[in-house]
């Protein structure tokens, strides 16, 4: 298995609007192979951000890259980087190998 993670510094006063852009989209991920599960999570709250998160659980480091590769990858990115400025900073991307995997 592989995690996808991006970290969001969203700016105190375009919260509602950074939810919003998240939670009203279309999702095209579960059209991709290797798919397993995505999770939109909000995190503390800082002096000057609120802290957000995408996780997103794949079989294969290679069904990762099979996404990122796709056409649902850049239609559901298609408008980043345009509209009004949600973020202090651009996203942080982390990608983990699981090593161990407990349900």
């Amino acid at each position: 298995m592989y995690i996808a993670m991006n970290r969001f510094k969203v700016r105190p006063d375009s919260e509602e609007a950074f939810r919003k852009r998240w939670l009203e989209r279309e999702v095209l991920l579960k059209t991709v192979p290797g798919f397993v599960s995505f999770q939109f999570l909000q995190g503390p709250n800082r002096e000057d951000h609120i802290l957000y998160a995408s996780h997103t659980v794949w079989e294969s480091y290679d069904a990762f890259v099979g996404w990122t590769q796709s056409e649902q990858f850049r239609a559901a990115h298609a408008g980043a980087g345009h509209g009004k400025v949600l973020t202090v900073g651009p996203p942080v991307f982390e990608g983990f190998q699981v090593l161990q995997n407990i349900e």
